[in-house]
């Protein structure tokens, strides 16, 4: 009887699970987690309100099991800023000076000037980030405080990424993934096991005093994911989470990065399993793009190559969309129609399933072949929150063409089946830019909210014309921090057969080749429109 425990901390929940060593989640649990919005492109969150929230998932999920079939946890979470004092205690982020707010949210878009100052630098560590920095990484961001909150800068004594210090509240090491601080702070890491700050980088963007104490404040000890962090839970968080003292902890990573390792080593009938021939689409409130490859590969206005972020021995690329299931369901909440829809939902439908239900509805009374075939005079530019790849312009704005009057549910229907393609036309751009530079695309795994919706899976099936696996164990990143669990246990020989041996199984949706011509068009569309809108930009500052 072994178990994993897979803690995963989302934009707005904590959930975990316990999983078997096949994979296979035996029970799940999930809790809200707080966001503060104090002002425009502010988003902040509470280290206590989370690690709360954190203990609570657990102790739901192990409370019918034996503590000592329990042989490790992992943890993942969003790439947040977490800012603690000396005593360990939360310290402000925020200007409304309130110490429990102490976590810049990664969706906060506070620091685009210290992203643009440090862009025109032109650092060679940039070449490391699609050649520019987000405003969503945590230089910017800790640059903003330094500058804009003297008081935290000079009194906080360890910045973590928000998976780190998960596993500091676990185990009271205070070592860093190589995943979170190659990923997001700039770390210099590569095959030959030279693994450094680069103290030329801090130096020009006005950060070198990060290096006093030997980088004590931002990570002096880095570690490969999975790999064993201390001596295990401590006696007290142990007692937090209702598990053993010593259970061994896993070094933790990103969200996504969790959906990827629990995703790549998944098996399909007459699907290459190669790990570098598959693309991972994690799908959340934001969605990011997981390619490996064995050598280096550049790919212009996309994050990496990271060398071990996700899997060893492997360079990462990351490409993604700030608001893709944050987008839907904004389309879907501020249209007219929302409330009348509302009133009637079953029980147990969505309003995005009685969404689609209308849409095949509509086509068959205009007997078109396919629900696709309505959007073809509305279109939409999805970076309602600014663009991460492959343009990296935070500054970009959403665009919908084709507007009338109506306020009808089958407006509604059809707006949301535009954006709907809109982000998979984005993915599509994404896929280009990888495939140009040198990658080898043959599939691509989805997991998360999007990819429990048939009609997302299918529109993104055509577009791309190349096979989706949808993994059989749906909860992707929850199986991928357990992994990490079950490497620190040493269940497995290495973290390639933990991921092969829990990966599971995956349903193959093979692309239709009826509309693939008609989204080809309408991507065309797609990419003008975001020609015209640098052109309105233009037109404006002359």
């Amino acid at each position: 009887m072994i178990y994993f425990v897979g803690v995963d901390v989302g934009t707005g929940s904590a959930r975990a699970a316990l999983v078997t060593s096949q994979g296979k989640i035996i029970e799940s649990a999930v809790h809200p987690i707080k966001t503060f919005n104090p002002q425009d492109k502010f988003y902040e969150q509470s280290s206590n309100d989370i690690w709360a929230s954190v203990c609570t998932v657990v102790k739901e999920v192990v409370a019918n099991t034996p503590k000592e079939y329990i042989k490790g946890i992992g943890f993942d979470a969003t790439c947040s800023l977490v800012a603690l004092d000396r005593h360990g205690l939360p310290i402000s982020v925020s200007p409304t000076g309130i110490n429990d707010q102490n976590i810049i949210l990664w969706l906060d878009h506070r620091a685009e000037e210290q992203a643009e100052y440090i862009n025109k630098l032109g650092h060679k560590m940039l070449k490391y980030v699609g050649g520019k920095i987000s405003l969503e990484m945590e230089v910017p961001k800790l640059l903003w405080l330094k500058q804009n909150l003297p008081d935290t800068w000079e009194k906080a004594d360890l910045f973590f990424d928000l998976p780190d210090f998960l596993t500091w509240k676990a185990t009271n090491s205070d070592s860093r993934s190589l995943c979170s601080l190659v990923c997001k702070w700039n770390y210099s890491a590569g095959p030959d096991g030279d693994y450094h700050w680069c103290s030329d980088f801090f130096d020009k963007i006005g950060l070198s005093d990060l290096k006093n104490g030997n980088w004590k404040k931002i990570g002096q000890i880095v570690k490969p994911p999975g790999h064993p962090v201390g001596s295990g839970l401590t006696s007290k968080a142990a007692k937090e989470l209702n598990l053993l003292e010593g259970t061994p902890v896993g070094t933790s990573i990103i969200d996504a990065h969790a959906g990827g390792l629990g995703m790549l080593g998944c098996s399909a009938l007459n699907i290459s399993s190669d790990f570098t021939s598959r693309l991972g689409l994690i799908c959340g409130t934001s969605t990011c793009h997981m390619a490996v490859s064995k050598n280096e590969i550049f790919v212009g206005g996309v994050w990496g190559p990271y060398y071990g972020a996700m899997v060893p021995d492997l360079w990462l690329n990351e490409g993604g969309q700030s608001t893709t299931g944050k987008l839907i369901d904004h389309v879907i909440d501020t249209h007219p129609a929302k409330s009348e829809i509302q009133q009637k939902l079953q029980s147990n439908m969505h309003v995005q399933q009685y969404l689609t239900e209308l849409l095949k509805s509509m086509a068959n009374k205009r007997n078109l072949r396919d629900i696709a075939y309505l959007t073809e005079e509305i279109h939409v530019w999805p970076d309602f929150h600014g663009n991460r790849s492959p343009l990296t312009d935070p500054t970009l704005c959403g665009m919908i063409s084709g507007l009338t009057l109506s306020k009808d549910e089958e407006n509604l229907a059809t707006l949301y089946l535009a954006t709907m393609q809109s982000l998979t036309y984005g993915t599509k751009h994404i896929l280009e830019a990888l495939t140009d530079a040198g990658h080898k695309i043959e599939s691509l795994l989805v997991c998360g909210g999007l990819s429990q919706n048939p009609l997302f899976i299918q529109t993104q099936a055509d577009v791309l014309g190349l096979p989706m696996l949808c993994p059989a164990e749906r909860e992707s990143v929850l199986v991928g921090s357990a992994i990490l669990g079950s490497c620190a246990a040493k269940a497995f020989p290495s973290v390639h057969e933990a991921i092969k041996a829990m990966g599971g199984s995956a349903k193959v949706v093979h692309p239709s080749t009826e509309t693939y011509s008609y989204h080809c068009k309408k991507y065309r569309v797609f990419r003008k429109m975001v020609e015209d809108q640098k052109i309105y930009k233009k037109y404006m500052s002359e």
